[in-house]
C-alpha cells in the first residue's frame, strides 16, 4: 500500500499545479503593430504607425484605461541632440477621435478590435539629418488591461527600422575561407515583427546565391520577426518556477524565475516537473541533458535577458514557430537550400530546421567559427558555399 502513496501524492500534486496554472489570471487582449511609415525631410523625420488591440474572447469585456509610448532611439551615435515628440490618437471603431490626444478609458468587447495611431517626430536642432545619428526606433508600448482578472500592466516593444543598409553586390562580396567551403555573413537592418523573413532573405541575398549554396538565418532573428518575445514584467513566476530555476547553471536561460516560468507557460507545469524529475534520474545513471530532452525543444531555445542583441536584450525571446515550414517556403522562393541555425562562440552549431537536401555536415563545418558573431554585428544571414576557396 505504501508503495502506491508516493506516486499517488506526486500525481495529485502535479495535477494541482496544472489546475492552478490554467486558472491563473490572464487578459485575452493581444496587441500587434500594423503598417509603419518613415518620412525623412531634412532635419526632421516623421514616423507614424498603427497599434491594433484585439480581444479574441467570445464574451469577456476588457478595459484599456491607459496606453502610452516611450520611443527609444538606437544607433552608433549620441542621439541627445535630437528633439523627440510623441502623440497617440485613439482610433476606436465606435467613438470619435479626441483632438487633444488624450487616451480615454475604452472597453474592448468580445471578438472586437480597436486601434491607436502613433505619431513620432525626430528633429535635429543643429540642422543635421537625424538618420545620420540613429538607424532604428524601439517603440516601447505601456498599456493597462482591467477586467475580471484584475489590473494587469502590459509592456510590449516594436522595432521600427529608420534606415536600411544597401544589399551587398555580388562583385563586392568577400567570402571567408572555411573548412571545404566559403562563408559570407550578410548585414541587414535590425529585424523585428514588421519584417517578413522571406522578404529579408530575398532583399539581402537573392542577387548573391548560386546553385548549391545554403542560406542560413539565426533562430533568434526568426523568433523576433514572429513576435515571439516577452518583456519580463509580463511574466509572473509561480512557486514551481521559483524553485526549479535554482538547480540550473547560472548561465542557463532557465536559471531565473522568469525564464523558467516562460517555459512553463509554453509547455505546462506538468511536463516541466516530470522533465525535472526524469532529468535528475537520468543524470544519476550518467545520461546528461535529460531535462532538455523531456521538456522539449523550447527548453533549449529560450533566451533570457542579455541573451541577444539590443533592444531584445531586455526581453525573453522564445524559439521560432514552425521552422521547417519556413525553410521549405524560403527555399522554394530563393532556389537554394535554407536552414535556421543556432550558433554560439563556443563552436556549438545546432541546425533547428532545413529544407530538403540541406547538407547539415557542411553547415557544422562552416558555422563552427561563428562567422555571424554574437555581438551587435547585425549579420543574421550567412551564405555558405561548398567547395575550396578558389571556387
Amino acid at each position: 500500500m505504501s508503495v502506491l502513496i508516493a506516486p499517488l501524492a506526486l500525481g495529485l500534486g502535479v495535477g494541482w499545479l496544472e489546475l492552478r496554472h490554467r486558472l491563473r489570471p490572464a487578459s485575452p487582449l493581444q496587441l500587434r503593430a500594423l503598417e509603419w511609415h518613415v518620412e525623412p525631410s531634412g532635419a526632421e523625420v516623421r514616423i507614424s504607425g498603427l497599434l491594433e488591440i484585439s480581444n479574441p474572447h467570445p464574451r469577456m469585456e476588457v478595459f484599456v484605461p491607459e496606453l502610452r509610448v516611450d520611443p527609444v532611439l538606437l544607433g552608433k551615435s549620441d542621439p541627445s541632440a535630437l528633439e523627440i515628440s510623441t502623440r497617440i490618437e485613439a482610433d476606436h471603431p465606435d467613438e470619435e477621435t479626441r483632438e487633444d490626444g488624450y487616451w480615454a478609458a475604452y472597453i474592448v468587447k468580445g471578438r472586437k478590435t480597436t486601434r491607436a495611431r502613433v505619431k513620432i517626430r525626430l528633429r535635429a536642432a543643429d540642422g543635421r539629418n537625424p538618420l545620420d545619428l540613429v538607424d532604428s526606433l524601439w517603440v516601447d508600448v505601456h498599456w493597462l488591461n482591467y477586467g475580471p482578472f484584475g489590473r494587469l500592466p502590459r509592456r510590449q516593444g516594436v522595432l521600427v527600422p529608420l534606415r536600411r543598409p544597401q544589399p551587398l553586390r555580388a562583385e563586392a562580396a568577400e567570402f571567408l575561407t572555411g573548412d571545404g567551403c566559403r562563408v559570407l555573413p550578410l548585414r541587414t537592418h535590425l529585424l523585428g515583427p514588421l519584417d517578413d523573413p522571406i522578404d529579408v532573405m530575398r532583399t539581402y541575398a537573392a542577387d548573391l546565391v548560386q546553385p548549391g549554396d545554403v542560406l542560413t538565418i539565426g533562430e533568434t532573428p526568426v523568433a523576433v520577426i514572429q513576435n515571439r518575445y516577452r518583456h519580463p514584467s509580463e511574466v509572473e513566476p509561480g512557486m514551481v518556477a521559483r524553485q526549479l530555476c535554482r538547480v540550473f547553471h547560472p548561465t542557463s536561460s532557465l536559471a531565473t524565475a522568469c525564464g523558467m516560468q516562460t517555459l512553463i507557460d509554453l509547455v505546462g507545469p506538468t511536463r516541466v516537473v516530470v522533465a525535472w524529475i526524469g532529468g535528475l534520474l537520468m543524470k544519476l545513471i550518467g545520461i546528461p541533458g535529460g531535462f532538455y530532452r523531456l521538456a522539449g525543444d523550447q527548453a533549449r531555445l529560450i533566451d533570457d535577458i542579455t541573451g541577444t542583441t539590443p533592444p531584445y536584450d531586455q526581453t525573453i525571446v522564445l524559439g521560432p514557430d514552425q521552422p521547417e515550414r519556413l525553410c521549405r517556403e524560403a527555399a522554394a522562393e530563393l532556389g537554394v537550400d535554407v536552414a535556421i541555425v543556432d550558433v554560439n562562440d563556443l563552436g556549438r552549431v545546432k541546425v533547428l530546421a532545413g529544407s530538403a537536401g540541406c547538407d547539415e555536415a557542411l553547415l557544422q563545418r562552416a558555422l563552427k567559427p561563428n562567422p555571424a558573431g554574437n555581438a551587435n554585428q547585425r549579420t543574421p544571414l550567412v551564405l555558405v558555399r561548398p567547395g575550396p576557396a578558389s571556387a
